[in-house]
C-alpha cells in the first residue's frame, strides 16, 4: 500500500503547461511516447534544462487534472515549460502565473502511486490553501519524474510527486 512519505510546500515561476487535453483518464499515455510527444516538448523548450533552471523538480512527464463542481472534469498529459515558450502544432496550451505548489511525495508500487485521495487533505493539513482559477477550478498534477518515478528501489517502490496549485 503507497505511503505519502513528504508535503512540503514550493515556490514556482510562471510557466506555460504544454500537452494535449483528454476527456477523462485512459490509455493515452502510450501514445505519447510512441509518437515521441514529450521528446518533441523537451526538443521545442531547448531541452529539459530550460525547464529545470526555473524549477528544481521540473522536466517531469505530467498528468494535469482540473476539477470543479458543475464543470466537466480536464485531464491532460504534457510538460511544464518555461513560460512563452511556442506550442507546436496539434498542442494546446495552459498558462500559469508564478505561485505555489503543495507537493506530496507518494511512496509504494507503480499501480499504488496513483492513488492520490490522501493528498489533498495532507497539503490542506500543512496550512496550504487551494489555488482555484477564474472559473473556480483547482488544478493538480502527477508529477512523473526521473529517476524517483522512474527507477524502483530494493523493495520495487518508487515514488510519485502529486502537486497542488496553491496561494
Amino acid at each position: 500500500m503507497a505511503e505519502l512519505i513528504k508535503t512540503f510546500r514550493e515556490e514556482v515561476p510562471a510557466m506555460r503547461f504544454i500537452g494535449k487535453k483528454y476527456g477523462g483518464f485512459g490509455p493515452h499515455w502510450g501514445a505519447w511516447f510512441q509518437n515521441g510527444w514529450f521528446d518533441l516538448l523537451e526538443s521545442n523548450m531547448g531541452g529539459t534544462d530550460a525547464i529545470m533552471k526555473l524549477w528544481e523538480n521540473g522536466a517531469g512527464y505530467v498528468g494535469l487534472e482540473r476539477r470543479s463542481e458543475g464543470q466537466p472534469f480536464e485531464y491532460w498529459i504534457g510538460m511544464f515549460c518555461p513560460e512563452n515558450t511556442p506550442v507546436p502544432d496539434g498542442f494546446a496550451c495552459v498558462d500559469f502565473p508564478a505561485m505555489g505548489l503543495g507537493t506530496c511525495w507518494i511512496y509504494g508500487t507503480e499501480k499504488e502511486v496513483h492513488n492520490t485521495s490522501a493528498c489533498r487533505k495532507a497539503v490542506e493539513s500543512e496550512g496550504m490553501t487551494l489555488y482555484r482559477d477564474e472559473q473556480g477550478g483547482v488544478w493538480s498534477f502527477e508529477n512523473c519524474l526521473c529517476p524517483r518515478y522512474t527507477t524502483p528501489d530494493e523493495k520495487g517502490n518508487i515514488i510519485m510527486d502529486y502537486c497542488y496549485y496553491v496561494k
